[in-house]
Protein backbone atom coordinates (compact mmCIF):
# COMPACT_ATOMS: atom_id res chain seq x y z
CA UNK A 1 0.00 0.00 0.00
CA UNK A 2 2.75 2.35 0.88
CA UNK A 3 4.27 1.82 -2.61
CA UNK A 4 0.83 2.33 -4.23
CA UNK A 5 0.53 5.61 -2.67
CA UNK A 6 4.25 6.46 -3.08
CA UNK A 7 3.77 5.64 -6.54
CA UNK A 8 0.85 7.92 -6.78
CA UNK A 9 2.44 10.76 -5.40
CA UNK A 10 5.24 10.36 -7.77
CA UNK A 11 3.04 10.48 -10.76
CA UNK A 12 0.81 13.73 -9.19
CA UNK A 13 4.31 15.40 -8.74
CA UNK A 14 5.67 14.95 -12.18
CA UNK A 15 2.05 15.28 -13.88
CA UNK A 16 1.39 18.39 -12.52
CA UNK A 17 5.19 19.58 -13.43
CA UNK A 18 4.49 18.48 -17.01
CA UNK A 19 1.50 20.25 -17.41
CA UNK A 20 2.45 23.48 -15.38
CA UNK A 21 5.36 23.61 -17.47
CA UNK A 22 3.36 24.22 -21.01
CA UNK A 23 0.53 26.13 -21.84
CA UNK A 24 -2.21 23.67 -21.57
CA UNK A 25 -4.63 25.44 -24.50
CA UNK A 26 -8.10 24.50 -25.32
CA UNK A 27 -9.83 26.51 -28.23
CA UNK A 28 -6.95 29.13 -27.68
CA UNK A 29 -8.16 29.36 -23.62
CA UNK A 30 -5.96 28.27 -21.06
CA UNK A 31 -7.81 25.13 -18.97
CA UNK A 32 -8.86 26.24 -15.79
CA UNK A 33 -7.23 24.75 -12.63
CA UNK A 34 -9.64 22.12 -12.31
CA UNK A 35 -9.26 20.77 -15.87
CA UNK A 36 -5.27 20.65 -15.12
CA UNK A 37 -6.06 19.10 -11.42
CA UNK A 38 -8.42 16.38 -13.39
CA UNK A 39 -5.51 15.84 -16.14
CA UNK A 40 -3.04 15.18 -13.54
CA UNK A 41 -5.08 12.95 -11.90
CA UNK A 42 -5.40 10.77 -15.03
CA UNK A 43 -2.19 10.64 -15.72
CA UNK A 44 -1.47 9.60 -12.03
CA UNK A 45 -4.01 6.94 -12.34
CA UNK A 46 -2.77 5.60 -15.74
CA UNK A 47 0.71 5.11 -14.28
CA UNK A 48 -0.28 3.32 -11.41
CA UNK A 49 -2.79 0.78 -13.47
CA UNK A 50 -0.45 0.76 -16.39
CA UNK A 51 2.37 -0.59 -13.91
CA UNK A 52 5.45 1.94 -16.15
CA UNK A 53 7.43 5.02 -15.43
CA UNK A 54 6.74 8.55 -16.80
CA UNK A 55 10.06 10.86 -18.41
CA UNK A 56 9.54 14.13 -19.11
CA UNK A 57 10.56 15.75 -23.07
CA UNK A 58 13.82 17.42 -21.43
CA UNK A 59 14.86 13.43 -19.76
CA UNK A 60 14.43 12.25 -23.52
CA UNK A 61 16.12 14.48 -25.42
CA UNK A 62 18.93 14.05 -23.13
CA UNK A 63 18.92 10.41 -23.43
CA UNK A 64 18.73 11.11 -27.15
CA UNK A 65 21.50 13.52 -26.81
CA UNK A 66 23.58 10.95 -25.19
CA UNK A 67 22.96 7.95 -27.74
CA UNK A 68 21.34 5.95 -24.92
CA UNK A 69 20.16 2.77 -26.28
CA UNK A 70 16.60 2.48 -25.87
CA UNK A 71 13.38 1.40 -28.11
CA UNK A 72 11.70 4.51 -29.12
CA UNK A 73 7.30 4.05 -29.88
CA UNK A 74 4.93 7.02 -31.67
CA UNK A 75 1.68 5.54 -30.53
CA UNK A 76 -0.21 7.86 -33.06
CA UNK A 77 -2.49 7.22 -36.41
CA UNK A 78 -0.14 6.51 -39.11
CA UNK A 79 -1.53 9.74 -40.60
CA UNK A 80 -0.73 11.82 -37.54
CA UNK A 81 2.98 10.56 -37.61
CA UNK A 82 3.84 11.64 -40.78
CA UNK A 83 2.98 15.16 -39.47
CA UNK A 84 5.77 14.88 -37.00
CA UNK A 85 7.31 12.47 -34.86
CA UNK A 86 10.71 12.19 -33.07
CA UNK A 87 13.52 11.47 -34.98
CA UNK A 88 14.13 7.45 -34.16
CA UNK A 89 10.55 6.43 -33.31
CA UNK A 90 8.80 3.84 -34.56
CA UNK A 91 5.12 4.05 -35.38
CA UNK A 92 2.68 1.54 -34.28
CA UNK A 93 -0.51 3.21 -33.89
CA UNK A 94 -3.14 2.78 -30.55
CA UNK A 95 -6.34 3.55 -30.11
CA UNK A 96 -6.67 6.56 -27.39
CA UNK A 97 -9.23 4.29 -24.90
CA UNK A 98 -7.59 0.80 -23.87
CA UNK A 99 -10.03 -1.92 -24.03
CA UNK A 100 -7.84 -4.63 -22.84
CA UNK A 101 -8.31 -6.41 -26.21
CA UNK A 102 -5.21 -6.20 -28.64
CA UNK A 103 -7.95 -5.93 -31.92
CA UNK A 104 -9.45 -3.09 -30.04
CA UNK A 105 -6.29 -1.11 -28.78
CA UNK A 106 -4.57 -0.98 -31.73
CA UNK A 107 -5.41 1.46 -34.21
CA UNK A 108 -3.91 0.44 -37.77
CA UNK A 109 -5.84 -0.47 -40.54
CA UNK A 110 -5.87 -4.22 -41.58
CA UNK A 111 -5.17 -5.29 -38.02
CA UNK A 112 -1.12 -5.77 -36.48
CA UNK A 113 -0.79 -8.44 -34.24
CA UNK A 114 1.11 -8.80 -30.95
CA UNK A 115 3.95 -10.62 -32.88
CA UNK A 116 5.03 -7.23 -34.69
CA UNK A 117 4.46 -5.16 -31.66
CA UNK A 118 7.00 -7.80 -30.04
CA UNK A 119 9.17 -7.39 -33.45
CA UNK A 120 9.90 -3.56 -32.63
CA UNK A 121 10.03 -3.77 -29.14
CA UNK A 122 12.76 -6.53 -28.72
CA UNK A 123 13.77 -9.88 -27.48
CA UNK A 124 15.24 -7.96 -24.15
CA UNK A 125 12.66 -7.33 -21.74
CA UNK A 126 14.67 -5.39 -19.40
CA UNK A 127 15.28 -2.97 -22.55
CA UNK A 128 14.64 0.60 -22.04
CA UNK A 129 11.08 1.45 -23.88
CA UNK A 130 9.83 5.04 -24.56
CA UNK A 131 6.73 5.88 -25.87
CA UNK A 132 4.66 8.59 -26.76
CA UNK A 133 1.91 10.01 -28.54
CA UNK A 134 0.30 13.72 -29.40
CA UNK A 135 0.00 15.32 -25.40
CA UNK A 136 -0.52 14.39 -22.19
CA UNK A 137 -3.97 13.95 -22.06
CA UNK A 138 -3.53 11.69 -24.91
CA UNK A 139 -4.14 8.17 -23.84
CA UNK A 140 -2.80 6.21 -27.12
CA UNK A 141 0.72 6.20 -24.88
CA UNK A 142 -1.11 4.74 -22.08
CA UNK A 143 -1.93 1.91 -24.14
CA UNK A 144 1.26 1.72 -25.99
CA UNK A 145 2.90 1.20 -22.32
CA UNK A 146 0.54 -0.89 -20.62
CA UNK A 147 0.81 -3.47 -24.02
CA UNK A 148 4.29 -3.81 -22.94
CA UNK A 149 4.49 -3.92 -19.83
CA UNK A 150 1.21 -6.56 -20.51
CA UNK A 151 4.12 -8.39 -22.43
CA UNK A 152 6.56 -8.70 -20.20
CA UNK A 153 8.83 -5.68 -20.41
CA UNK A 154 10.14 -4.32 -17.49
CA UNK A 155 11.53 -0.90 -18.30
CA UNK A 156 8.84 1.03 -19.70
CA UNK A 157 8.79 4.87 -19.97
CA UNK A 158 5.87 7.05 -21.14
CA UNK A 159 6.56 10.52 -22.09
CA UNK A 160 2.80 12.56 -21.46
CA UNK A 161 3.89 15.38 -23.25
CA UNK A 162 4.59 13.67 -26.42
CA UNK A 163 5.22 15.54 -29.84
CA UNK A 164 2.99 18.66 -28.68
CA UNK A 165 5.82 19.24 -25.78
CA UNK A 166 8.79 18.41 -27.71
CA UNK A 167 8.15 20.68 -30.47
CA UNK A 168 7.21 23.43 -27.55
CA UNK A 169 10.13 22.58 -26.15
CA UNK A 170 12.12 23.90 -29.76
CA UNK A 171 13.78 20.07 -30.29
CA UNK A 172 13.91 19.45 -33.80
CA UNK A 173 11.63 16.33 -35.79
CA UNK A 174 10.59 14.95 -38.73
CA UNK A 175 7.87 14.99 -40.88
CA UNK A 176 6.88 12.43 -44.17
CA UNK A 177 6.52 13.77 -47.48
Amino acid sequence: MKNILSQLLKSLLIGSFLLSSSITMADDKMLNENDVQQIAINLANQTIKGGYKLISIKQLKQMIDRGEDFVLIDAHPRREFVQGYIDGATNFGFQSKRSGEWNKDIDIKGGATQAQFREILGSDKNRKIVVYCGFTKCGRSHNAAWWAKFMGYTNVYRAPGGITGWKDAGYPYKTVK
